[in-house]
């Protein structure tokens, strides 16, 4: 398995060998082994696991939890497409504001570690995309919080030709100037007390 840090401290994409022959493929998004070995620690024990199904050009976040009680993801995409980015919303972080995108899919196999705290947007590429969550804390909606996806200061580059279909959610949510200034934005110091990055 392939191990790389992502451009926000403490998110990982990890890629493992998959296995092709006449049946179709296999692959193993998450090996224990190889998150101990990069992160020093084992996955999060998981309180919950989710999935979604969405057409092509769905918009889902930038999505993150509150703290305390934030949860941690590892997120990897079943079927279809996606793009994936991974925003760090944790004020006094060092890569505040910072984000990355990685293309997942069953064909690749990747997923990727998301500490408490960290935001999480992704874009579907295909009709049928299909994206499953491994969760370290139930879903709470007093937790939940959102940044408005197509804020520019975020800077995230949607693809081209892609009409973004949004959730009212997601539409109404405020820019990450207004979620700073309402005081809605995780503190980094509390994120890596809470499991985040060490």
């Amino acid at each position: 398995m392939k191990v790389r840090e992502l451009a926000v401290a403490g998110a990982y994409e990890f890629t493992p060998d998959v296995f092709h022959d006449d049946r179709g493929s296999f692959a193993s998004p998450h090996q224990e082994e190889a998150f101990a070995a990069a992160l020093g620690r084992p996955l999060f024990p998981v309180a919950q696991v989710s999935s979604s199904r969405s057409r092509r050009g769905v918009v889902r976040g930038v999505h993150f939890t509150a703290l305390p009680g934030s949860m941690a993801k590892y997120v990897y995409c079943a079927g279809g497409r996606a793009l994936d980015h991974v925003i760090d919303v944790r004020e006094g972080s060092p890569t505040y504001g910072r984000s990355e995108a990685v293309e997942l899919s069953p064909a690749a196999g990747t997923a990727l570690y998301l500490p408490p705290g960290v935001g999480h947007l992704f874009v579907a590429l295909e009709d049928e995309t299909v994206m499953v969550y491994l969760l370290s804390a139930a879903y709470r909606a007093d937790k939940e919080r959102a940044v408005h996806p197509l804020d520019p200061a975020l800077g995230l580059d949607l693809p081209a030709g892609l009409a973004p279909v949004l959730s009212d959610r997601d539409r109404d949510a405020p820019t990450l100037e207004a979620a700073r200034a309402a005081g809605l934005l995780p503190r980094y110091a509390d994120a890596v007390a809470a499991g985040g990055t060490p």
